[in-house]
């Protein structure tokens, strides 16, 4: 099963490295991992994106919690969300297909922030559905090179707010 974790965490050196490695040690690989600053400098959030086992994610989250500069754990997967994930695609656009691929770029509301003799690059967000079709499509152009920021997500305005039961 996939899982989102959201992380808030004190803003200091070795927090990354404790986090990460509850996961490796427990045998979970991180799909993605985001850290930005939070409007706090004293601390950061992190948005982790993992697939496993309920049980041992449960293990986790309750590890991860017990980490000193670990303030908030909050698992998304039982509340409804808002994801988003960035992506930069470098895609070949000869003469012949150029007008193709910016037709498309157009559909699916990406912007063009480079232009080549011979390629393109384009900038798309949305969530993983999107990106998967944006990926799909442009596939026959041939992709030259791919940069994925990986998932960012809040909780849904209209609904409770359980992060400060799970504090």
């Amino acid at each position: 099963m996939r899982h989102v974790l959201s992380v808030l965490v004190e803003n200091e050196p070795g927090v990354l490295s404790r986090v990460s490695g509850l996961f490796s040690g427990r045998g979970f690989n991180i799909e993605s991992l985001n850290v930005a600053p939070t409007p706090d400098p004293e601390t950061s959030h992190m948005t982790i994106t993992t697939f496993g086992d309920d049980q041992i994610l449960e293990q986790i989250v309750k590890q991860l919690r017990k980490l000193i500069t670990v303030v908030k754990v909050i698992d998304f997967s039982s509340q409804a969300t808002v994801e988003r994930e960035m992506m930069l695609v470098r895609v070949g656009a000869e003469d012949g297909v150029r007008e193709e691929i910016l037709r498309l770029a157009d559909i699916f509301r990406c912007k063009v922030v480079d232009v080549g003799h011979t390629e393109l690059v384009l900038e798309a967000s949305g969530d993983q559905e999107k990106l998967a079709a944006i990926l799909s499509l442009l596939q026959k152009y041939g992709i030259r090179e791919v940069a994925r920021t990986g998932t960012v997500a809040m909780r849904r305005s209209l609904q409770p707010d359980y992060s400060k039961e799970q504090a």
